[in-house]
């Protein structure tokens, strides 16, 4: 029935979960799987990718997580949900938990408009190093491949970390997980481009001491991000 594993193609073991699913999704999408019926095994899908079988288990921990697989215990990993050759895990994430997400982003703004503020005030002259250490890594990586999600996660966490409030960066690791797939999106789903001058702006207003204008960039900055989830929530539909 799995005679296509010839479609899987080993990825660059560094490479996050999201990019094992995205191969995965391609790997479904192209074998013609049906809902109800068998995936390949863990060490046939590890194989096949170059990846540990640990690495594949974890992946399909979020699968199942979003009902796209069920695992039955001695029988195997059964398919759940539909999936097409256009799919993501991106946009399988927001066909299955687009609410969520967006809760996640809310969350998000609330506690982070509030932490540019507050580094603003309380930053020190290593803080704001620090900060535009990850800055110019950011801006670095993403003028290179065109996209830079890890690497933007780390210059938010160091704003978070500026504000001197250890359960600021704390809570929002909470809902890290949820908003996973976006800062590990691959360049050719690279997202959020239009916010990515604006991250130097708010690290120079922070520098000012500027806290409402570190506040209102912030919120900006999750406006695009806003509605960049919006309209692949709407694409996945």
């Amino acid at each position: 029935m799995h005679g296509e594993l010839n479609l899987l193609h080993p990825i660059a073991p560094q490479q996050s979960d999201t990019l094992v699913l995205d191969a995965l999704t391609r790997y479904v999408a192209q074998s013609g799987t049906r809902v109800g019926e068998k995936l390949p095994p863990e060490r046939v899908l590890a194989e096949g990718l170059a990846v540990s079988r640990n690495t594949v288990r974890e992946a399909l921990k979020r699968w199942e997580a979003l009902g796209i697989i069920m695992r039955k215990k001695g029988s195997g990993t059964f398919l759940q949900s539909e999936v097409t050759a256009n799919d993501s895990f991106l946009s399988l994430r927001f066909k299955n938990d687009s609410a969520t997400m967006l809760h996640a982003l809310e969350v998000r703004r609330i506690i982070e408009c509030e932490a540019s503020a507050l580094a603003a005030v309380r930053a020190t002259e290593s803080d704001l190093l620090f900060i535009e250490q990850k800055l110019d890594v950011m801006e670095k990586v993403h003028l290179s491949v065109g996209s830079a999600g890890a690497e933007d996660w780390q210059f938010h966490a160091a704003i978070y970390t500026a504000a001197h409030n250890p359960l600021l960066l704390q809570m929002v690791g909470g809902i890290y997980d949820l908003l996973h797939a976006f800062f590990e999106s691959p360049p050719e789903q690279a997202l959020f481009s239009d916010s990515f001058p604006l991250h130097r702006t708010l690290f120079e207003a922070i520098a000012r001491r500027e806290p409402e204008t570190a506040r209102r960039l912030s919120n900006d900055i999750l406006n695009i991000t806003e509605r960049d989830m919006k309209e692949v929530i709407n694409a996945a539909r």
